[in-house]
């Protein structure tokens, strides 16, 4: 918890460790209600589990080859995983352990996931540089859209809105018009690989991050996505590739926070608003 609060009793700020939920490496993890989360492996599977006991509740199995992606629709009991398979499939808590469907089509594999906020689109991102656009309900592509050297790292959609950000390892960092899927703005390319991105509640800002090696790169960018459409401000301290990033809820007595987390083995807390180290 970034406001060092603690549930349990226990030394403040002491992490909880739970028993292993894969045999191999945890490739993928996200938030599905503020109890339970999912998360995707080396062993081609997909667990959900509770952050509080860390008890296995469901396991999916259908993948080929290691998950990639995870991510679960808004307020619904709809999981999704991507693979190196190449192949994109859902999963419903509660019902059969198979996949509820499937969505063919990439090329190579699925490194970007994201759901529509009315939870009836989900796009997908490739390192075959392709972007598509599917119907939840019946697995129909409703659309595929190619940009050449657009090698795919991660995918998130604006709340409430019909726009995605993409992350790309020919350093851009794009907003697609889910609706036609064109790109309706891209902003500076950066000099490093952008490696994920994540937007805020509001939709006002997006948050994206930087490669890296030696203390040269690193980097989490705020960029404005309303207003001037600029970059607000930098975050600068991983020595390494920053591989994820995420804006914190604001608690009463908190000031606006983001968290990075890099190949250094750190993960480090900023405000928002000042580029600060918590």
């Amino acid at each position: 918890r970034a406001d060092g609060s603690m549930e349990e009793k226990g030394p403040t700020g002491a992490p909880r460790q739970h028993s292993p939920m894969h045999p191999d490496g945890v490739t993928a993890v996200a938030a599905l209600t503020p109890d339970l989360c999912i998360s995707g492996g080396r062993d081609k599977s997909v667990a959900v589990c509770s952050w509080r006991s860390g008890a296995e509740l469901q396991r999916f199995i259908g993948h080929q080859r290691e998950v990639t992606k995870v991510t679960s629709a808004p307020d619904s009991n709809r999981v999704f995983s991507a693979s190196r398979d190449k192949m994109v499939m859902m999963w419903e808590l509660h019902g059969a352990p198979g996949p509820r469907q499937r969505f063919p089509g990439h090329d190579l594999v699925v490194t970007g996931l994201a759901v529509s906020p009315d939870a009836s689109q989900l796009c997908s991102g490739s390192r075959d540089n392709t972007v598509c656009k599917w119907d939840i309900e019946t697995g129909e592509c409703l659309g595929r859209a190619t940009i050449s050297r657009n090698l795919v790292t991660h995918l998130c959609w604006v709340p409430g809105e019909p726009y995605l950000i993409q992350t790309s390892e020919d350093k851009t960092i794009r907003v697609w018009d889910s609706r036609d899927l064109r790109v309706a703005h891209t902003f500076p390319a950066k000099r490093h690989v952008q490696t994920s991105c994540d937007v805020s509640q509001d939709g006002r800002l997006c948050l994206s991050t930087s490669s890296g090696c030696a203390g040269e790169g690193g980097e989490a960018t705020l960029w404005d996505l309303r207003q001037t459409r600029d970059r607000v401000r930098e975050y600068r301290g991983h020595f390494q590739t920053t591989t994820s990033c995420v804006f914190l809820p604001r608690g009463p007595a908190l000031a606006p926070s983001v968290a990075t987390s890099s190949y250094d083995s750190t993960v480090k807390v900023w405000e928002r608003d000042t580029g600060g180290r918590g």
